[in-house]
């Protein structure tokens, strides 16, 4: 049962990955189209909430950055805008972290499409010692922290947390 689990969440995690949702730590840019002083550079903060001009603050963890565009083309079309369009791009990701048996253990950006086996490479490989199986990621799901057995193709996304093994063979 708990496999069924463990296979479900990493399903449903790889689903959702092309949908990345905005969290604390992510720095944003927004712009609106002709309106050159609504451009912002944002760095969310752990509140979640953002200010922009002539919109009350706006919550923001766990929008995808099409959903923030959205609301804030909503909130500016009619009393400010006639037919705002909106973009929001990703400036900064929040880090993933790798620990354990790898070369260079710590935070590092967090990068599109990002396989274990990538972020292994990124903590410059396997150590002598390191297990070739016992890999796990820990991963914040619905409020809960969650704990999954990993493979080199398993998806890595920002705030997870990586655990390479020791080998005892």
């Amino acid at each position: 049962m708990r496999m069924l689990l463990c296979c479900l969440l990493l399903i449903v995690t790889h689903a959702t990955a092309g949908e990345y949702q905005l969290g604390a730590g992510d720095e944003i840019q927004i712009m609106v189209y002709g309106e050159a002083d609504l451009t912002r550079h944002i760095k969310i903060d752990k509140t979640g909430l953002i200010s922009f001009p002539f919109l009350s603050d706006i919550a923001v963890l766990g929008l995808t950055p099409k959903a923030l565009a959205n609301t804030i083309a909503a909130g500016l079309r009619g009393d400010y805008l006639i037919a705002p369009q909106v973009s929001v791009t990703i400036v900064k990701y929040r880090p993933f972290f790798i620990h354990g048996q790898v070369q260079r253990p710590g935070g590092y950006s967090y990068q599109e499409d990002l396989t274990l086996d990538k972020a292994i490479a990124i903590a410059g490989g396997l150590a002598a010692r390191a297990s070739k199986s016992a890999w796990y990621i820990t991963r914040l799901v619905a409020g809960e922290k969650k704990v999954i057995k990993a493979k080199v193709t398993s998806v890595i996304l920002p705030d997870d947390i990586i655990e390479i093994e020791q080998s005892y063979f």
